[in-house]
């Protein structure tokens, strides 16, 4: 099985009326266990490079976040089976799809055809989305300016979710969290 199958079978699943978390699982569980510990450990690699170019104060807060609600998010797919069976917002599963293929084929390095990063990234952002309903930067994710995900009354904030909407490739326009107000 490739890694890019998982999209022909998300726009399979997105031609139905009507999604369950349960539907999404399945293919979600599928592509996650054909990812190893060499996989992840390139993730990570990948990801500590990437690393690099963050401010040196937010570096390790970034990296701690990202390796630990990105990478590590596979072991938790496998492993839940305690989520309600509800439907899943199909607008946003729909809308979502075009950018997830964008940043699968964008994220897909060209010269590692066994890069597993790409499939990670899209089972990760559609297992937070729409399975956990949280946002995609967990509560606490630390931006410059000492800017933070928040979670109020129920409700997620991110304070640089508006400064991503011309950006069509930009994650944040699948992320439930709204704009923090007044920032």
């Amino acid at each position: 099985m490739k890694p890019e199958e998982i999209l022909d079978e998300l726009k399979e699943l997105s031609k139905k009326d009507n999604i369950t978390r349960d539907e999404l699982m399945i293919i979600l569980k599928k592509y996650a266990a054909e990812i190893s510990v060499h996989d992840l450990m390139m993730a990570t690699a990948r990801m500590r490079k990437d690393g690099e170019f963050v401010h040196a104060n937010y570096r390790e807060k970034y990296l701690k976040i990202y390796i630990k609600y990105f990478i590590l998010r596979m072991k938790e797919v496998l492993n839940n089976d305690s989520y309600d069976n509800e439907i899943i917002d199909k607008k946003s599963f729909d809308i979502s799809f075009p950018m997830l293929k964008r940043t699968f084929e964008k994220e897909m390095l060209s010269d590692q055809k066994d890069d597993k990063f790409p499939l990670i990234y899209v089972i990760t952002a559609l297992y937070t989305t729409f399975i956990l309903e949280e946002p995609i930067h967990p509560v606490g994710s630390e931006f410059p300016g000492s800017l933070k995900v928040e979670k109020r009354n129920g409700e997620f904030f991110c304070p640089v979710k508006d400064n991503q909407k011309d950006n069509v490739n930009a994650i944040c326009h699948l992320c439930l969290a709204e704009q923090t107000p007044n920032i």
